[in-house]
């Protein structure tokens, strides 16, 4: 018996994720909407693998967030500060046992859900008013970390760069029967999906070189290999590292490689546009508050002094607002 899945935010995760899951049998609704929903229920949802081959999920349902209704388990794929205008309607896809799988870059809304020492604390800057702590639930969650890059390239059409690893893990560490029973239901559908027992620390891994190499990005629009063989920003870089890594520590995140295997990691991906870059030039709204104002946040929170991520901080934000307020991207 497959699973009941709805995908909210049906783009490049989303339909990768989508797809996979209901060609192996599981029930799979896609949330959507304009061109891409019309797309996905014209002609179902496509993925073009890394090596060519075309998969295709036809017959699937495509709906708006408000024709949903609920499944066992709900996954989010869209931008953190993207799950917020949703959320009072997230209700609609959950019963009593309904798991909301956050898929979202940088510090999740829910991260002292659970964690000692700290019960109950809530992110102002990820999740303003407590919002989504009131309408999704913590207790509802399982978290993962995203590692695959895809792309949506055309209304119900998804390309796949590389990765197809997913790691799930509990707020709580514990390996319980829905996280088990959605690890086993991804691998079925060809993932590599551990679960961890730390999935703080996992987020961790990612968010280490996010919170760094984005807002640079942004600010400078170099790409990664500029930014890590230019001696001023790799400096800059290493300083940024340092600074979130004395926040994790005191929050009991294990780091298990040093700053500069992190950001040889980064230089070996090449000319590679960040995201947050990518906003920046198409002239949207950045992920900046769950990438760096969150680590801000945890850090007074644990009495770490962080003067580089506030500076870079502030000059990105003030970069995001001057391209808001403009109503255009800008690129050199």
């Amino acid at each position: 018996m497959g699973l009941k899945i709805a995908i909210v935010g049906a783009g490049a995760i989303g339909g990768y994720l989508g797809v996979k899951l209901a060609l192996s049998g599981h029930d799979v609704t896609f949330v959507a909407r304009g061109e891409n929903l019309k797309a996905i229920q014209a002609q179902g949802m496509k993925l073009e693998l890394d090596t060519g081959e075309v998969q295709h999920a036809q017959g699937v349902r495509g709906c708006t967030i408000d024709q949903a209704g609920p499944h066992d388990y709900v996954f989010l794929t869209m931008k953190s500060h993207q799950v917020e205008p949703v959320a009072a309607q997230l209700g609609g896809l959950c019963h009593s046992g309904t798991a909301v799988v956050t898929m979202q870059n940088g510090v999740p809304w829910w991260y002292f859900h659970g964690l000692p020492g700290h019960e109950g604390r809530q992110l102002n800057s990820v999740d303003p008013g407590g919002k989504l702590w009131q309408q999704i639930g913590p207790e509802r969650v399982i978290g993962s970390v995203v590692y695959p890059a895809a792309e949506l390239i055309a209304p119900g059409v998804v390309k796949l760069i590389e990765g197809n690893r997913f790691t799930l893990g509990e707020p709580s560490g514990e390996k319980t029967e829905r996280i088990t029973a959605l690890a086993q239901a991804m691998i079925g559908a060809g993932f590599k999906t551990p679960v961890s027992n730390d999935i703080r620390s996992e987020l961790w891994v990612k968010l280490w070189g996010n919170l760094t190499f984005n807002p640079v990005s942004a600010l400078t629009h170099a790409t990664l290999e500029d930014i890590c063989t230019f001696e001023p920003t790799r400096e800059l870089a290493a300083g940024m590292m340092a600074e979130a890594q004395s926040v994790g520590e005191k929050l009991g995140v294990q780091f298990k490689i040093s700053i500069d295997k992190r950001i040889a990691g980064a230089q070996s991906v090449g000319a590679h546009k960040t995201s947050m870059l990518q906003d920046i030039e198409a002239g949207k709204a950045l992920e900046l508050e769950a990438l760096l104002g969150s680590v801000i946040e945890l850090a007074q929170v644990v009495g770490v002094n962080t003067p580089v991520l506030k500076a870079v901080y502030a000059l990105t934000r003030m970069l995001e607002r001057q391209v808001l307020a403009k109503g255009h991207g800008l690129t050199l």
